[in-house]
């Protein structure tokens, strides 16, 4: 919808708006600010220039989106966990010991995987899977926040960033987005449940690091029964997951003398 609307300011202009539609709603609105109201020709000539920009974001976003689910693909995970972990600064000694509790908000991500997925596609077909995807996604959107993100993996795995939760908090909200799956009733299938793992995003571990912490937690849940969420961070300190490695063991123990000390 066009709309043209005058405003009386140093002899009068007008102000055209022009709304930016894409496949997922309003993107956002041109405005064409000029001494005098567009004639056909230039509203015309508006029109296509924006029917030219939204052809190129609707491209721009089918790349990076999954074509089944709608949520952000692989390629756009890469890029944007490289994206955060440089944009979190390593805090000094001298913040450490100014920090209070409001301040100790931080970022997740957690690694989702549907429990059981091959017998779902055995039993109902890949069609019915697919729906369950579809579905799954749909539960994803409506649990997490507009500024968190969601990704397929691929198959029946996906990852979700969190930004600036609180850690005491961060578990009841997976716990939560869980019992929601746990609870949907899918059509023809019925009851589906999902495992989650979820760790910390440490500015000092690889976004390869990083995802293998959350797959290590995913992989406790499984190993532990399924439809069940665990974070790394907890599960190190309860002794009930061992890192081996020297380096792993360097970054996990300079977290506990931070903590603690």
């Amino acid at each position: 919808t066009q709309i043209v609307r005058r405003h009386d300011e140093a002899g009068g202009v007008f102000v055209h708006c022009f709304p930016i539609r894409v496949e997922r709603g309003v993107l956002g609105v041109l405005e064409v600010i000029c001494a005098a109201p567009l004639d056909d020709d230039d509203l015309g000539t508006a029109e296509g220039f924006l029917g030219l920009y939204r052809n190129y974001l609707n491209l721009l976003d089918y790349s990076e989106r999954d074509t089944l689910t709608g949520l952000r693909n692989r390629k756009t995970f890469d890029e944007n966990i490289g994206k955060i972990l440089g944009n979190i600064a390593r805090p000094s000694d001298d913040d450490k010991r100014r920090r209070r509790p409001e301040d100790s908000h931080q970022h997740w991500l957690a690694v989702v995987d549907v429990d059981h997925f091959k017998r779902v596609n055995d039993q109902f077909g890949h069609l019915y899977g697919d729906e369950v995807l579809l579905l799954l996604a749909r539960i994803m959107r409506q649990s997490f926040r507009q500024q968190d993100k969601l990704f397929r993996f691929g198959g029946e795995e996906f990852v979700v960033m969190l930004r600036n939760v609180a850690e005491d908090h961060v578990h009841n909200i997976f716990t939560r987005f869980r019992l929601a799956v746990e609870r949907h009733d899918f059509p023809q299938v019925g009851r589906v449940a999902c495992s989650v793992g979820f760790a910390r995003i440490d500015p000092r571990l690889s976004p390869a690091d990083l995802l293998g912490r959350a797959d290590e937690a995913l992989y406790f849940s499984k190993r532990n029964g399924r439809n069940q969420v665990n974070g790394f961070d907890e599960l190190i300190m309860s002794g009930k997951l061992r890192i081996t490695t020297p380096a792993s063991q360097a970054l996990i123990q300079s977290d506990v003398d931070e903590i603690f000390l």
